[in-house]
């Protein structure tokens, strides 16, 4: 799911995935190199699986976007004035959807079940989330994520709980803040409403401020509430942690005089509270449910060698500086059974060379008992772009072999994720999607 600094685009008048970055030349003065260590406390124990791992079967993975309704439910699905018909519309194009995933030999759905600060399940905490009827907290009548897994579970294929942490809102329009105001009569309401002190606005979003500690704890009872009641096979996190941009940066200033008492700098805390949200947050699954897997699918680059002496040999934006995410000690200190970054350049990129990237992570993964999982540029396959023309050579096709071979073919690369749903069903993508069902499908 998954972002200078880490930010959406938008193309063809749609929200593509946070991890899209703005490759560019380290130009200014590189930060302290901060190299993280192996931690000395002994990494958390692998929950002991049925399977052993290596029969595992391959991740074969696509993220379904519900932010926007980018991939489900249909846009037009909210407009029918019938809620049977808009329930049967909804169903019926999500049973579509399985089915052709599995026909392409897709085995795990990474289904974004909290796009914002509503939800796509039958939750206390939140409410429902206006991607299903048109108005936040309505009612749809059934739950969407307990149709899923029912749905997925029959067809053999695995379903993981994709969460947008901090985000409230996609927007700070006047009509989106009066449509949180009314939710103060629902229960439950939005947290818009009810903390009030933990919303900020960062990149022209609506976020939870994420040095409060109150904060970090109601995202990880949200978290609680879905692993104890449905039986997801995996939790994700995707990459909006800080996600602020320069025209629209967070204004954590007086969280930072209240919280960031004995940090050198501010860049430090903010990772630090990064870390905390993730250590609770995998110790809160553990103790709910061994068995559900908890990834992150962060921005492609941790941190470039000309930062820190750790890094890749690439040029991108990187996680740990510009989302304060340390995503590389996550899977040191045993937080993560999987970790899914976005790789989203072709080999012929070198400011982020896919398979430098892809053997970088290899690395990282290789001493720990954590899955590698690397998340593939759809949106990219069968467009014109100047800087990244070979995703057009042959419509894109041999570029997309390439990159799932080395998957394949690499030691300690354990599958593939592709973004996002809806770009299987876009003319640009058809020669692929025949590639993937000749190579993946039944």
């Amino acid at each position: 799911m998954r972002p200078s600094t880490l930010f959406t685009r938008v193309a063809r008048g749609k929200w593509l995935h946070a991890a899209a970055l703005l490759l560019a030349g380290c130009a200014s003065e590189p930060p302290k190199s901060l190299v993280t260590p192996f931690p000395s406390a002994k990494p958390q124990p692998q929950p002991q699986t049925t399977t052993p791992p290596a029969a595992q079967q391959p991740m074969r993975g696509v993220w379904l976007a519900t932010v926007s309704r980018l991939d489900w439910p249909p846009v037009n699905s909210v407009n029918v004035s019938s809620a049977t018909q808009r329930i049967q519309m909804q169903q019926q194009a999500l049973t579509a959807k399985l089915d052709r995933l599995k026909s392409l030999g897709i085995n795990t759905v990474f289904f974004q079940v909290k796009p914002d600060g509503t939800a796509l399940w039958r939750s206390n905490i939140l409410p429902w989330s206006d991607m299903l009827t048109g108005k936040i907290g309505d009612d749809p009548g059934y739950d969407p994520l307990a149709f899923m897994l029912e749905e997925a579970h029959k067809r053999g294929m695995k379903v993981h709980a994709w969460f947008n942490p901090y985000r409230v809102a996609v927007n700070t329009r006047p009509s989106t803040l009066t449509e949180l105001n009314r939710t103060l009569s629902l229960h439950p309401a939005s947290v818009y409403v009810l903390h009030r002190d933990w919303i900020r606005t960062a990149g022209d979003r609506l976020v939870l401020d994420p040095g409060i500690p109150d904060a970090r704890d109601w995202i990880t009872s949200i978290v609680a509430e879905v692993v104890r009641r449905y039986p997801v096979d995996g939790v994700q996190f995707d990459d909006y942690f800080y996600a602020e941009t320069a025209d629209s940066p967070l204004n954590d200033s007086q969280t930072y005089r209240t919280w960031g008492q004995g940090f050198a700098s501010k860049a430090d805390w903010r990772r630090h509270n990064t870390q905390l949200l993730i250590e609770q947050v995998s110790r809160t699954i553990k103790q709910i449910n061994p068995q559900v897997a908890f990834g992150v699918s962060p921005a492609g680059v941790w941190r470039n060698l000309s930062h820190d002496a750790a890094g890749s040999d690439t040029r991108g934006a990187a996680a740990y500086d510009e989302a304060f995410a340390d995503t590389r000690r996550w899977v040191q200190q045993g937080l993560l059974d999987y970790i899914a970054p976005q790789l989203y350049w072709p080999f012929a990129r070198q400011a982020a060379r896919y398979d430098v990237l892809a053997h970088w992570w290899a690395q990282v993964v290789k001493p720990t008992h954590a899955r590698l999982y690397i998340g593939v540029a759809l949106y990219k396959v069968g467009e014109p772009s100047r800087t990244e023309p070979d995703w057009t050579v042959e419509d894109g096709v041999p570029e997309l072999q390439k990159q799932i071979d080395l998957n394949e073919a690499t030691p300690g690369i354990d599958g593939t994720i592709l973004f996002r749903e809806n770009y299987l069903n876009q003319p640009q993508t058809q020669p692929a999607v025949r590639y993937l069902q000749r190579r993946w499908g039944s």
